[in-house]
C-alpha cells in the first residue's frame, strides 16, 4: 500500500512511502478486535472496590429485642442488611480483571485495526519535525492543516519528540503516543492517525516481534 507523504502545513510532498501489506492489508477480524479492546480496558481497571458485609461492618451483636411473642419477625443484629446502617447483602469485594490473551492473537488484533484504518483512507503519513518548545498553538495549526481539527486523532511519533507530545496534552481530542505503547483500543477509538514518516519501520519491527 502506498501513500502520499504530507508536511506539517497539510501540503503533499512528493515523496511516497509503502505500507506492509501483511500489517495494513489483511481481512480484519472483528472478533479479535473485541477482545483485545476488551483485555485492554479490564486491564485498566483498579479493582479496589469495597463494601462491607455482614461479618465485617462494626455494630453490637446483641438481639434487639426478644425474639418470640413480638407478634412480629425476629430481629438478630443490629447489622442485618434490612436495616439503616447495616451491612450490604452480596457487595462488590476487590477482584483483578486482568486476564491473558495469546500473543498471535493480539497481533492479529493491531493488524486488523490498522487495515480498517487504511480501508478507510484514514492514515495519514506526515514528514518528520519537532518543536523547538512545547506549544499547544503549534499543534493546533497543525491539525487544522491537515484537516483534522474537531476529530479524535491518534500520532505516533518516535523518541526525541517530547516537545511534539507535551503541545498536545492540553487538546482533549488529540493523542500522541510512541509505536511500543501503540494498541488496538487507541486505534480503533481514533478517528485518523498520523503517522510520522520515520516511525514506520519502527511499528512494522514493533508489530512483527
Amino acid at each position: 500500500m502506498e501513500l502520499a507523504v504530507y508536511n506539517i502545513k497539510g501540503e503533499k510532498t512528493a515523496r511516497t512511502v509503502t505500507l506492509s501489506d501483511s500489517i495494513y492489508n489483511i481481512e480484519p477480524n472483528d472478533h479479535a478486535i473485541y477482545l483485545d479492546t476488551k483485555q485492554y480496558l479490564a486491564n485498566q481497571r483498579q479493582g479496589t472496590h469495597s463494601s462491607k458485609e455482614k461479618s465485617t461492618v462494626s455494630g453490637s451483636t446483641r438481639k434487639l429485642k426478644k425474639q418470640k411473642g413480638t407478634g412480629g419477625a425476629r430481629a438478630g443484629s443490629i447489622k442485618s442488611p434490612l436495616l439503616r446502617g447495616g451491612a450490604r447483602v452480596f457487595g462488590p469485594q476487590p477482584r483483578d480483571y486482568t486476564f491473558k490473551l495469546n500473543k498471535k492473537l493480539k497481533q492479529l488484533a493491531r493488524f486488523s485495526a490498522l487495515s480498517y484504518k487504511a480501508k478507510t483512507n484514514n492514515i495519514i503519513v506526515l514528514e518528520d519535525f519537532s518543536y523547538d518548545k512545547p506549544k499547544t498553538k503549534n499543534f493546533v495549526e497543525l491539525l487544522e492543516g491537515l484537516k483534522l481539527p474537531g476529530r479524535k486523532t491518534l500520532m505516533i511519533l518516535g523518541e526525541g519528540n517530547n516537545a511534539v507530545y507535551l503541545s498536545s496534552r492540553n487538546l482533549k481530542q488529540a493523542r500522541v503516543i510512541r509505536p511500543n505503547d501503540l494498541n488496538t483500543y487507541e486505534i480503533i477509538r481514533a478517528n485518523n492517525l498520523v503517522i510520522l514518516e520515520g516511525t514506520i519501520a519502527e511499528i512494522e519491527k514493533t508489530f512483527q516481534n
